[in-house]
């Protein structure tokens, strides 16, 4: 391997992150849950205008924690004379659930997709949320000055667990062949996703955000999709006083500490000149994975589409 930016690959192996655990970590995410499971998610299914015959397109909405409408796309195979798989997919920072055309290949396979709208971004679903402090723009910063629990990732974390939920949940689906998907904050909510609902059986992040923010800062790279990180610092603590606060309260919403839980078999791409979402701290991530896992590297690929990467996805989906 060529030598990185970040660090070197055979550290990047043995890398356990940067970024401090909150000591009640465990406890926090176990009360989540039970308050989502304590929702009434109140399931809407309306037919999309866009239809093709293979297949029936729906917009999802339930009501998540806090009580926010949260909306996916549903798409499920006309006939199916057995349960069938599923996948889940989530999208990149600030954007949405994207086109219905994009999700036929796997419909046209014989599965159902939902594909989630994050709240608050660039889709259908609600941010409900008041919090004390900053919203001006940036969802990872969005309650740092407020409680742990009302922090905005927190509860899209719990959106991407329930929606897991609802599909595994469908009478047509199978729930032991169900799978989750996504690029960058997308592969950050698929491993969110995965932990959180231990029924996934394949996860498969790409270049993932959403971990190792502390790392993020001591490289100099909280910047793009990070920037928020330094403009909060520098907002609100510009000597760094609170650094240690709030750098473990950023902990809460960190995925490689979500990491251990995963039960499903994760395949991860990567690309070792990503400068936005820099390699160890997506290492930090997978190296906490304890169950079955693989990579696919991209020495010379930054955060950006890794060729023939989507194909090796739906193959390895394919295997649900």
């Amino acid at each position: 391997m060529p030598l990185q930016f970040d660090m070197p690959f055979e550290k990047l192996e043995t890398y356990e992150g940067t970024n401090p655990r909150p000591t009640d970590f465990d406890s926090y995410w176990e009360a989540g849950l039970a308050e989502m499971r304590a929702v009434d998610p109140e399931i809407d299914l309306i037919p999309a205008e866009f239809q093709v015959p293979f297949a029936e397109c729906l917009d999802l909405f339930f009501t998540g924690v806090g009580g926010a409408r949260v909306h996916a796309k549903l798409i499920r195979p006309q006939e199916a004379d057995e349960p069938h798989p599923a996948v889940l997919m989530f999208h990149g920072y600030s954007g949405s659930s994207g086109d219905w055309s994009d999700k036929l290949g796997y419909a046209a396979q014989g599965y159902t997709v939902a594909a989630l709208d994050c709240r608050g971004q660039g889709g259908l679903s609600e941010d409900a949320g008041s919090v004390v402090g900053w919203t001006l723009q940036g969802h990872i910063v969005r309650g740092l000055a407020d409680a742990p629990e009302r922090m905005l990732f927190r509860q899209i974390f719990l959106d991407t667990a329930q929606l897991a939920g609802i599909v595994l949940g469908m009478p047509d689906v199978d729930p032991d062949r169900v799978g989750a998907t996504g690029g960058s904050q997308g592969g950050g909510l698929t491993l969110a996703c995965a932990a959180l609902e231990p029924r996934i059986k394949r996860a498969a992040p790409v270049f993932p955000f959403l971990t190792d923010y502390k790392r993020v800062w001591e490289i100099d790279l909280a910047k793009d999709a990070y920037s928020e990180l330094q403009g909060y610092f520098r907002r609100f603590d510009p000597r760094h006083e609170r650094e240690d606060e709030l750098f473990t309260q950023l902990g809460y919403i960190d995925v490689q500490y979500l990491s251990p839980r995963i039960q499903a078999e994760v395949l991860m791409g990567v690309g070792l000149m990503d400068t936005v979402c820099p390699p160890s701290t997506q290492f930090a991530a997978y190296n906490k994975v304890a169950s079955a896992k693989s990579l696919t590297i991209y020495p010379d690929f930054g955060h950006e589409a890794l060729p023939g990467h989507p194909d090796i996805v739906f193959q390895f989906m394919a295997g649900l």
